[in-house]
């Protein structure tokens, strides 16, 4: 992929269902809420691609939206499916995700590698391959990685919750440097940021 090709789809993963709503794992869910909801769209349910899709404006260029509803472990057949569909190159799919490595208020952005342990990323590099951009919303770790389930499947405290939401809206300030100047300049603007206190 080269620095100067803009995402052409943005997919955010996490679980169906009101009781996963609030969870950690649906940090990519709420990123492309926000994002449809700041651009007036709204999303619909799609069953040829076992999610919910809608499309955007992001710096000029037209931008696809999907959220995958089969749950987080089967979020590959989804992307697969919208990839297909669309007749998309995976390189220039951005995957938004929750992730363990990273502490509550920190976002950082990548392009390919594997899956870290995530099982949605894990069905998406087995449908998909491994090379497509993350943006990786940071949720901390509990410490124990018999704790991770639980960790990822509940709400954080009020604080954390606080600083994940508030890492979204520096997130779209990342997106918009990647959709107008490139890969280099928004891992720049993401990495180098005052980290939260």
């Amino acid at each position: 992929m080269t620095a100067t090709q803009p995402p052409t789809a943005i997919v955010g993963l996490g679980n169906p269902g009101s009781e996963y709503k609030k969870t950690r794992h649906n940090a990519g869910y709420w990123f492309v809420d926000r994002l449809a909801s700041e651009c007036g769209e709204t999303l619909r349910p799609e069953a040829k691609f076992l999610g919910d899709a809608g499309q955007i404006s992001l710096a000029g260029c037209s931008v696809r939206l999907l959220k995958p509803t089969s749950f987080m472990n089967e979020s590959g057949q989804s992307v697969r499916r919208f990839i297909d569909f669309y007749k998309l190159d995976p390189e220039r799919i951005l995957v938004i995700h929750d992730e363990l490595d990273l502490p509550p208020g920190t976002v950082r952005l990548k392009y390919a590698g594997g899956h870290g342990g995530h099982n949605g990323l894990r069905d998406v590099v087995a449908h998909c391959g491994r090379d497509f951009l993350r943006l990786r919303i940071g949720i901390g770790h509990p410490g124990d990685k018999r704790l991770v389930t639980n960790y990822v499947l509940r709400r954080a405290p009020a604080g954390e919750h606080e600083l994940i939401v508030d890492s979204l809206i520096e997130a779209g300030k990342g997106l918009d440097v990647l959709m107008q100047d490139g890969l280099d300049r928004a891992q720049t603007y993401l990495h180098t940021a005052t980290p939260p206190p």
